[in-house]
């Protein structure tokens, strides 16, 4: 039987693979506007599936959310809707600069303040210890990982002439100024890492579950469901805003639509799962499973974004040399 320091990492690797590739179905919904396809991620993501889980998981949540320690209430929602402008940004510099590049800034400044901060918020005391200083290396050496990964990334993008819409695979949205796509990439890594600090912040309410009799999973549900809820908002918000400024509601209706809508559930369903899948690791990893599971988890996932990336970009090569690969 694994141990439950053994099933959280292999939970957290989970998490990252799920993570590392939801941005796939991007490469194939160029007939789309980017709100188009961000606006059902989102509502697939934050709104659909985690009520489906919370439903299937303890239907009683519904009345126990009601009583929800109200300071804690307030950092998940709070957090959550901060984050939601830091998904936005990814979304945007993803399609700006290709998913390598946007990965590589993002994860790596989302894995080092994610793990730390919460380290230093809830257990300052564990800084200076043995496990502290392990974490502490463990984010450097994932840190430098991720930049090294994200370079050879580019690289293969670059040599392989990844670089317009045409030529990204049909990727959807639209390549900007590298200083504009730059500033995408790190507001996003900031509010990523707020994501995990209203996590582990918020774990009143987690706590308040149990206590009320649900399981540890179906407790830590109920964080998700109100952070995931807050971001909704800011990404819906942003996404209505386009389709009218852009008129692309027709883009739903065009003949053909059916796949589009099925990829883009498909990416809300692996990013949204991750999110569910690492709640259930952190618990496993001891008292500082935020700061362990986090960069596992990112790490992992920029690992298997780099692979596709890598894999595209020399379909991409064969296939202009007229190559069998």
């Amino acid at each position: 039987m694994l141990s439950a320091l053994m099933a959280g990492a292999l939970l957290a690797i989970l998490s990252g693979l799920m993570n590392g590739s939801f941005t796939l179905p991007m490469r194939y919904l160029g007939r789309w506007e980017w709100e188009n396809v961000w606006i059902l991620f989102i509502v697939s993501s934050c709104l659909l599936l985690p009520v489906a889980i919370v439903a299937a998981t303890a239907p009683q949540s519904w009345t126990i959310l009601l009583s929800i320690p109200a300071h804690a209430f307030w950092i998940a929602a709070l957090t959550g809707f901060a984050w939601g402008f830091g998904a936005i940004m990814f979304g945007q510099s993803v399609s700006a600069i290709g998913i390598s590049l946007a990965n590589t800034f993002v994860l790596a400044i989302s894995s080092a303040l994610g793990s730390l901060l919460p380290l230093l918020i809830l257990s300052p005391e564990k800084l200076f210890q043995r496990s502290g200083r392990m974490i502490l290396l463990g984010v450097f050496l994932v840190v430098l990982g991720i930049v090294f990964c994200g370079k050879a990334g580019s690289m293969r993008e670059k040599a392989a002439g990844v670089q317009s819409k045409a030529e990204r695979g049909d990727l959807v949205g639209r390549a900007r100024p590298l200083a504009i796509a730059l500033l995408l990439v790190i507001g996003a890594g900031l509010l990523s890492a707020v994501f995990n600090i209203g996590f582990a912040l918020a774990q009143p309410i987690a706590g308040y579950g149990r206590s009320e009799g649900l399981s540890q999973f179906a407790s830590i549900n109920l964080i998700w469901l109100v952070m995931l809820a807050a971001g909704s908002v800011s990404n819906l918000g942003f996404c209505l805003y386009l389709l009218i400024r852009n008129r692309s509601f027709s883009k739903f209706v065009q003949r053909g639509s059916a796949r589009l809508y099925w990829l883009a559930l498909l990416m809300g369903l692996l990013w949204g799962g991750s999110i569910f899948v690492y709640g259930a690791a952190v618990p496993r990893l001891g008292m500082l499973g935020t700061s362990i599971g986090w960069p596992l988890s990112l790490a992992t996932g920029l690992l298997l974004a780099n692979a596709i990336a890598r894999r595209n970009a020399r379909g991409t090569t064969c296939s202009r040399a007229s190559l069998r690969c």
